[in-house]
């Protein structure tokens, strides 16, 4: 029994070290993320966004400038930043996420998720969200914009669509949208796929001062994508849209653009 005992406890005192090898190896793959966020408070601290923006990835720079960056850091209250903590760390290949909190001079605590891509040997930041503060609606997503910020979006996207179908060239709805899309499509193939529209000489514009109206409630799919659906209370002719949005940077951009006139 004394034997058994004593092989027992050889079997846990080697799980309780792998535990703890496991639990060292999440630190030590994640560290160079731990670095690059908190290079990037430092920066934002010092009100330094040139340097601030050397942290973040490729995509999130191309959509994001420092005067924006700047807006939405004031506007989230975290500009004043003294210290980090991450409570929460993950890495899969070349991506990563950091959850945790900062505590600001004034000594507020506010939540914040990172997510990371590997640059070359670099973590770079992909994503900087903060979760709004209040009284949530518990039947959505708290990742899903408020009603204001999905009426918003569809009419911004709207109306650079339309201005682009006015110019007949696509150029710059393609300069508004999500990065990912801009890889995929030229402006060319942009003026293919929407040559019908273009050719009909349709003013799309004149839904600049109307409300789009949502069907049903938005959602976000398997891969992140948030769909947003309606139409127009146009006559005779009814506009009918899906967008879709991906979320890149410290915005929703848009990643898909669905019309339908009848």
């Amino acid at each position: 029994m004394k034997k058994l005992l004593v092989i027992i406890g050889a079997f846990v005192g080697v799980v309780a070290i792998i535990a703890v090898i496991a639990f060292g190896s999440v630190f030590y793959f994640t560290s160079g993320m731990v670095s690059t966020a908190n290079s990037f408070f430092e920066a934002v601290q010092k009100q330094d966004f040139v340097k601030a923006r050397d942290y973040l990835a490729e995509e999130f720079k191309a959509s994001t400038n420092e005067a924006a960056l700047r807006n939405y850091l004031s506007k989230s209250a975290i500009l004043n930043v003294k210290e980090t903590s991450w409570t929460e760390r993950s890495i899969s290949g070349n991506k990563g996420e950091l959850a945790g909190s900062i505590t600001t001079t004034s000594g507020g605590a506010i939540p914040i998720k990172l997510t990371f891509v590997k640059e070359g040997d670099h973590w770079k930041i992909y994503t900087l969200q903060k979760p709004s503060a209040g009284i949530q609606n518990q039947t959505s997503s708290p990742s899903i914009p408020a009603k204001e910020e999905q009426i918003a979006l569809i009419k911004q996207s709207m109306h650079d669509f339309a201005i682009s179908v006015n110019n007949k060239n696509m150029e710059h709805f393609r300069s508004t949208v999500s990065q990912l899309w801009q890889k995929q499509f030229t402006t060319e193939k942009l003026n293919e796929a929407f040559k019908p529209i273009i050719d009909a000489g349709v003013d799309l514009t004149v839904l600049d001062s109307l409300a789009p109206l949502l069907a049903g409630e938005p959602s976000i799919d398997e891969n992140g994508v948030l769909i947003l659906e309606g139409r127009y209370a146009t006559k005779p002719s009814q506009v009918a849209f899906r967008q879709s949005y991906l979320y890149e940077g410290t915005a929703w951009k848009l990643a898909g653009f669905n019309i339908n006139i009848k």
